[in-house]
């Protein structure tokens, strides 16, 4: 298991109170890992992005507004220090590569997010 060997700083992107509540929990229990920020629509996450330019981004798709892929890409394309992780109840057959496309770094369906799985993702992504 990867281990992070500073704080990766997270901003949470999700309209759902009960999912944000949830991945609240999974970010603590995470070592290394502190949320930052949280943000409702695709509007407010870049903005939010703007504000506390975190390391990581935990991004839905589904959002009020510009959904999470064009929010990825607008964070992305005004913060290259910056990943994001896109998390959805989709398939990760029909959007992982929508989310790739955007410029995600990865793709985790939320029914597999726990602290195992960012672990894995964030170790993935900071290897190159």
């Amino acid at each position: 298991m990867p281990v992070t060997t500073r704080t990766v700083r997270v901003v949470l992107v999700d309209d759902q109170e009960s999912f944000r509540s949830a991945a609240r929990l999974v970010v603590g229990m995470t070592d290394g890992f502190e949320l930052v920020a949280e943000a409702e629509s695709g509007e407010e996450a870049t903005e939010v992005v703007a504000s506390t330019l975190p390391d990581l981004v935990l991004m839905d798709i589904n959002l009020p507004g510009i959904d999470g892929l064009e929010a990825t890409r607008r964070i992305l394309g005004a913060h290259d220090s910056v990943q994001v992780i896109v998390i959805s109840t989709y398939e990760a057959a029909e959007y992982e590569i929508r989310a790739l496309k955007a410029g995600a770094v990865g793709f985790i369906p939320k029914s597999d997010f726990d602290p195992e799985t960012l672990l894995r993702m964030w170790g993935a992504t900071t290897q190159t």
